[in-house]
């Protein structure tokens, strides 16, 4: 039988802890537990997530229906209930503003990867969702794309939501992925970042295998993807206006299959668009 009250106490202590970080703001963010098939604790609405007591948690339906608490739950508990649904594995999902991982959200720059061993194993590719207005089923269903294959998403314009077994595992994608993303900009400002090689690329995947981690890119259905460069959900890039900016593609790596023919640093995508520009221009110069 699942203790509710330890339960709370440990949702109030990861709230301290994004508070305390300044992965929220004020009232930002909220946390969610699924207890039962039908009964989810949930955060409150307007209510600083670094001071919460086991008293503030409310109890909700998978509806969204308040059925427990002194307190309103969050106005974003749609996009919780939405990952429960889509997730049975899922006992807990964190959602925040963590302000490095949400400057690649407001720029729409995708995750570059094969950089951090630990991001590799723990995080993988990280996929930046469509915008929507936050609160309503239009902004939870913006999570549906992505969610069987990953433990963190970047909401654009907007933030984080990460999820797992536990309240603390859930918390734990958030702080890596803000961690990283916080390396990748100081990495940006000395003037390089270097990706690792296909060979240590490949060995990170064996271990992630290994310890239990599933990655899309350790199965069939991407055995021929391009493992460093984002290719799992590269297709909901132009939806979701993703495009690379600020951060040059990495090396094309094949996992199979004959290798790129565009030349190292420009993915294919990449090298088309640079033709075009080219082509444009000179078309202007002889008009």
């Amino acid at each position: 039988m699942q203790n509710i009250h330890k339960i709370k106490q440990d949702m109030c202590d990861i709230g301290r802890r994004i508070y305390n970080r300044q992965f929220a703001a004020a009232n930002d963010g909220n946390i969610t537990v699924r207890v039962s098939e039908n009964e989810v604790l949930c955060t409150p609405t307007m209510h600083c997530k670094g001071y919460l007591t086991p008293d503030d948690i409310s109890m909700i339906d998978m509806t969204g229906k308040q059925i427990a608490g002194r307190k309103k739950r969050s106005s974003e508990a749609l996009l919780h209930l939405e990952i429960y649904k889509q997730r049975a594995d899922i006992k807990s999902v964190v959602h925040c503003h963590p302000p490095h991982a949400t400057a690649f959200a407001i720029a729409r720059e995708p995750i570059p990867q094969c950089i951090l061993p630990e991001v590799e194993v723990f995080l993988g590719d990280v996929p930046i969702t469509k915008y929507e207005t936050p609160g309503g089923q239009a902004f939870a269903d913006t999570i549906i794309p992505f969610v069987e294959k990953t433990n963190v998403m970047i909401l654009a314009n907007h933030g984080t939501v990460s999820y797992g077994e536990s309240v603390e595992r859930a918390y734990w994608w958030t702080e890596i992925l803000d961690s990283y993303c916080r390396m990748l900009l100081l990495a940006k400002q000395l003037g390089n970042v270097s990706y690792l090689d296909e060979t240590k690329s490949r060995e990170l995947l064996e271990l992630k295998d290994k310890w239990g981690f599933k990655d899309p890119r350790n199965t069939s259905e991407y055995e021929d993807c391009d493992i460093c460069a984002n290719d799992i959900f590269r297709d909901s890039w132009k939806d979701s206006g993703v495009e690379r900016r600020a951060f040059a593609p990495p090396p094309p790596i094949k996992t199979t299959g004959s290798a790129s023919s565009a030349p190292a640093g420009v993915d294919e995508e990449q090298l088309v668009k640079l033709i075009t520009n080219e082509v444009m221009r000179q078309m202007k110069a002889s008009s």
